[in-house]
Protein backbone atom coordinates (compact mmCIF):
# COMPACT_ATOMS: atom_id res chain seq x y z
CA UNK A 1 0.00 0.00 0.00
CA UNK A 2 1.01 3.30 -0.65
CA UNK A 3 1.80 5.93 2.07
CA UNK A 4 -0.70 8.52 1.38
CA UNK A 5 0.64 10.84 4.63
CA UNK A 6 3.69 11.61 4.45
CA UNK A 7 5.61 12.20 7.70
CA UNK A 8 5.78 15.72 7.85
CA UNK A 9 7.06 16.85 11.05
CA UNK A 10 10.74 18.23 10.33
CA UNK A 11 9.75 22.18 9.49
CA UNK A 12 13.38 22.96 11.49
CA UNK A 13 14.64 22.00 8.20
CA UNK A 14 12.90 25.33 5.93
CA UNK A 15 14.41 27.72 5.66
CA UNK A 16 11.61 30.19 5.87
CA UNK A 17 10.96 28.67 9.31
CA UNK A 18 14.78 29.22 10.36
CA UNK A 19 14.04 32.82 8.99
CA UNK A 20 11.30 33.23 10.60
CA UNK A 21 11.91 32.09 14.01
CA UNK A 22 15.30 34.38 13.22
CA UNK A 23 12.85 37.75 12.55
CA UNK A 24 10.60 36.47 16.09
CA UNK A 25 13.64 36.88 17.85
CA UNK A 26 14.65 39.81 16.70
CA UNK A 27 11.24 41.41 17.06
CA UNK A 28 11.03 40.10 20.54
CA UNK A 29 14.38 42.13 21.77
CA UNK A 30 13.30 45.17 19.43
CA UNK A 31 9.54 45.81 20.87
CA UNK A 32 11.44 45.45 24.49
CA UNK A 33 14.13 47.58 24.22
CA UNK A 34 12.81 50.39 21.49
CA UNK A 35 9.46 51.19 22.06
CA UNK A 36 7.81 52.29 25.24
CA UNK A 37 5.61 49.96 27.47
CA UNK A 38 2.05 50.49 26.81
CA UNK A 39 2.44 51.26 23.21
CA UNK A 40 0.01 48.98 20.85
CA UNK A 41 2.17 48.55 18.43
CA UNK A 42 4.50 46.01 20.75
CA UNK A 43 1.40 43.25 20.70
CA UNK A 44 1.15 44.04 16.97
CA UNK A 45 4.90 43.47 15.88
CA UNK A 46 4.94 40.22 18.60
CA UNK A 47 1.57 38.69 17.22
CA UNK A 48 2.46 39.65 13.30
CA UNK A 49 5.66 37.49 14.11
CA UNK A 50 4.57 34.42 16.09
CA UNK A 51 1.98 34.63 13.40
CA UNK A 52 4.62 34.04 10.28
CA UNK A 53 7.04 31.55 12.28
CA UNK A 54 3.95 29.47 13.49
CA UNK A 55 1.64 29.63 10.58
CA UNK A 56 4.92 27.83 8.34
CA UNK A 57 4.69 25.36 11.23
CA UNK A 58 1.46 24.48 10.90
CA UNK A 59 1.25 24.80 7.41
CA UNK A 60 3.93 22.68 7.02
CA UNK A 61 2.52 20.14 9.02
CA UNK A 62 -0.89 19.93 7.14
CA UNK A 63 0.42 19.59 4.25
CA UNK A 64 0.91 15.71 4.63
CA UNK A 65 -2.88 16.01 4.11
CA UNK A 66 -3.80 18.94 2.20
CA UNK A 67 -2.53 21.20 0.05
CA UNK A 68 -4.84 23.50 -0.48
CA UNK A 69 -4.50 23.99 3.83
CA UNK A 70 -0.61 24.37 3.25
CA UNK A 71 -1.25 27.13 0.37
CA UNK A 72 -3.32 29.12 2.65
CA UNK A 73 -1.14 28.78 6.24
CA UNK A 74 1.79 29.39 4.27
CA UNK A 75 -0.16 32.66 2.60
CA UNK A 76 -0.82 33.69 6.00
CA UNK A 77 2.41 33.24 7.33
CA UNK A 78 3.70 35.52 4.02
CA UNK A 79 1.19 38.01 4.94
CA UNK A 80 1.83 38.60 8.62
CA UNK A 81 4.86 38.74 8.16
CA UNK A 82 4.18 41.79 5.04
CA UNK A 83 2.34 43.72 8.55
CA UNK A 84 5.71 42.98 10.77
CA UNK A 85 7.60 44.51 7.51
CA UNK A 86 5.37 47.97 7.45
CA UNK A 87 5.49 48.03 11.50
CA UNK A 88 9.01 48.56 11.02
CA UNK A 89 9.23 51.14 7.84
CA UNK A 90 7.06 52.67 9.92
CA UNK A 91 9.13 52.58 13.04
CA UNK A 92 12.01 54.01 10.93
CA UNK A 93 9.75 56.44 8.46
CA UNK A 94 8.07 58.37 11.78
CA UNK A 95 11.31 58.88 13.57
CA UNK A 96 12.90 60.31 10.44
CA UNK A 97 15.59 57.20 10.50
CA UNK A 98 17.48 56.00 7.32
CA UNK A 99 16.14 52.88 5.52
CA UNK A 100 19.17 51.39 4.16
CA UNK A 101 18.78 51.82 0.03
CA UNK A 102 19.51 48.24 -1.75
CA UNK A 103 23.12 49.55 -2.83
CA UNK A 104 24.31 51.02 0.72
CA UNK A 105 27.21 49.22 2.25
CA UNK A 106 24.96 48.78 5.03
CA UNK A 107 22.41 46.82 3.11
CA UNK A 108 24.67 44.79 0.77
CA UNK A 109 26.78 43.38 3.94
CA UNK A 110 23.12 42.51 5.95
CA UNK A 111 21.63 41.13 2.74
CA UNK A 112 24.79 38.98 2.36
CA UNK A 113 24.75 38.06 6.63
CA UNK A 114 20.86 37.35 5.38
CA UNK A 115 21.79 34.83 3.13
CA UNK A 116 24.63 33.45 5.06
CA UNK A 117 22.80 33.01 8.31
CA UNK A 118 20.03 31.29 9.46
CA UNK A 119 20.52 30.64 13.03
CA UNK A 120 18.49 32.36 15.67
CA UNK A 121 21.62 32.59 18.00
CA UNK A 122 23.15 34.07 15.29
CA UNK A 123 20.86 37.11 15.12
CA UNK A 124 20.43 37.53 19.08
CA UNK A 125 23.95 38.22 19.38
CA UNK A 126 24.41 40.25 16.57
CA UNK A 127 21.64 42.61 17.78
CA UNK A 128 22.52 42.96 21.58
CA UNK A 129 25.18 46.01 20.55
CA UNK A 130 22.71 47.71 17.65
CA UNK A 131 20.90 50.69 17.87
CA UNK A 132 16.54 50.57 17.25
CA UNK A 133 17.87 51.89 13.61
CA UNK A 134 19.69 49.32 12.62
CA UNK A 135 18.15 46.38 13.75
CA UNK A 136 14.78 47.77 12.35
CA UNK A 137 16.95 47.84 8.80
CA UNK A 138 18.19 44.13 9.65
CA UNK A 139 14.77 42.98 10.31
CA UNK A 140 13.77 44.38 7.07
CA UNK A 141 16.18 42.80 4.87
CA UNK A 142 14.97 39.58 6.94
CA UNK A 143 11.58 39.97 6.29
CA UNK A 144 12.32 40.56 2.92
CA UNK A 145 13.96 37.60 1.92
CA UNK A 146 11.67 35.64 4.16
CA UNK A 147 8.86 36.79 1.74
CA UNK A 148 10.86 35.57 -1.14
CA UNK A 149 11.34 32.49 0.17
CA UNK A 150 7.55 31.88 0.98
CA UNK A 151 6.91 32.87 -2.16
CA UNK A 152 8.90 29.84 -3.85
CA UNK A 153 7.58 28.22 -1.73
CA UNK A 154 4.21 28.58 -2.55
CA UNK A 155 4.85 28.10 -6.16
CA UNK A 156 6.58 25.03 -5.38
CA UNK A 157 3.46 23.39 -3.80
CA UNK A 158 1.55 25.17 -6.10
CA UNK A 159 3.29 23.21 -8.74
CA UNK A 160 3.27 19.69 -6.75
CA UNK A 161 -0.24 19.77 -6.33
CA UNK A 162 -1.12 20.56 -10.19
CA UNK A 163 1.02 17.87 -11.23
CA UNK A 164 0.22 15.30 -8.50
CA UNK A 165 -3.42 15.98 -7.57
CA UNK A 166 -4.42 16.31 -3.63
CA UNK A 167 -4.48 14.23 -0.71
CA UNK A 168 -8.48 13.44 -1.89
CA UNK A 169 -7.33 12.08 -5.62
CA UNK A 170 -4.69 10.07 -4.41
CA UNK A 171 -7.07 8.50 -1.67
CA UNK A 172 -9.60 7.86 -3.91
CA UNK A 173 -6.56 6.32 -6.90
CA UNK A 174 -5.82 3.96 -3.92
CA UNK A 175 -9.81 3.25 -3.23
CA UNK A 176 -10.14 2.09 -7.36
CA UNK A 177 -6.93 -0.09 -7.14
CA UNK A 178 -7.49 -1.76 -4.38
CA UNK A 179 -10.82 -2.30 -5.69
CA UNK A 180 -9.56 -3.60 -8.43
Amino acid sequence: MVNLVPNKNNYKTLLSYQKAESIYDITFFFTSNFLEKGDRTIDQMLQAARSGKQNIVEGYGAGATSKETELKLMSVAKNSLKELLCDYEDYLRVRNFRQWESDSKEFVKAQQLGKEHNESAFWREIIKTRNGETIANLAIILLNQCDYLLYRYILKISERFIAEGGFREKLSQERRTHRD
